[in-house]
């Protein structure tokens, strides 16, 4: 019998939605399987330190540094003493600033010259602190003169001077005849300073130091690891003490942890 409505197509009386049912499973199951994928990615990408995922930053120094050499830190204290304190900075940094000039006379007079613990600085340049390069290589080239921690001091109590102004942009351009009148002042050859400043002879070092950074997942300076332990930020000097404390409670340092700490002088 034919079908007048003309609205209706003539279909066989056997029609079943078997196929549709079966092409929306087939969905179903794909919905599924694409949730369930992207929560564990999301799950695993969570638990990665920063520096494992994409950052651009990061990655474009990893290459920079990728044949850098063994790290050189700066070495403070008695080496023989019980704690190691690892600080990783960037001259150029506020915070770090401020750990310079408000806690670390405390850490070096209560816990440097009482043996109680070995200090070690590691350079961290940041990309984003124009002047920062030029800083670490005025230190590096006062260390040659035996004189490292005086142009640290200066470096640090200087930064308005040099570094960041309060809308964030350096306030100088040249930071060179700045750091020449900290190099005078710490009583430096001028002729050697200036020579190794210019020739940039140590920038090796630099960015062995940064490259040692990368490596450990440094992602905020100042960071510091005491006798191995990773502590991210500034912190009063209470908090340092209590750290040194717990640290020499706990006994010598893992083999591991040994290892990353047991940088000889330079």
């Amino acid at each position: 019998m034919a079908n007048n409505n003309p609205r209706t197509p003539n279909r066989p009386a056997t029609s079943s939605p078997a196929p549709a049912r079966k092409a929306f499973y087939t969905i179903l199951v794909a919905i599924v399987l694409i949730g369930a994928g992207t929560i564990i990615y999301l799950k695993n990408n969570q638990n990665k330190p920063a520096t494992e995922q994409s950052n651009p930053t990061l990655d474009a120094m990893r290459r920079n540094y990728a044949n850098a050499g063994p790290p050189q830190p700066y070495v403070l204290g008695d080496t023989t003493a019980p704690v190691v304190i690892e600080e990783f900075a960037d001259f150029e940094c506020p915070s770090c600033g401020r750990y310079a000039t408000i806690t670390e006379p405390d850490v070096r007079k209560q816990l440097i010259e009482t043996k109680r613990a070995l200090y070690k600085y590691y350079d961290f340049p940041l990309p984003m602190h124009k002047n920062t390069q030029a800083a670490s290589m005025a230190a590096a080239c006062a260390n040659e003169q035996g004189k490292f921690w005086e142009m640290h001091d200066q470096l640090f109590g200087g930064q308005d001077q040099w570094g960041l102004g309060p809308d964030e942009g350096e306030v100088t351009n040249e930071p060179k005849p700045i750091f020449a009148g900290y190099a005078k002042t710490i009583g430096l050859d001028m002729t050697k300073w200036e020579q190794c400043f210019d020739s940039k002879k140590y920038q090796g070092r630099i960015d062995a130091n940064a490259a040692e950074a990368l490596r450990r997942n440094v992602e905020q300076t100042p960071t510091f690891f005491i006798n191995g332990t990773k502590v991210a930020g500034a912190m009063p000097f209470d908090d340092m003490q209590k750290l040194v404390a717990a640290a020499t409670k706990k006994g010598p340092m893992s083999a591991a942890d040994s290892a990353l700490s047991n940088i000889v002088k330079h």
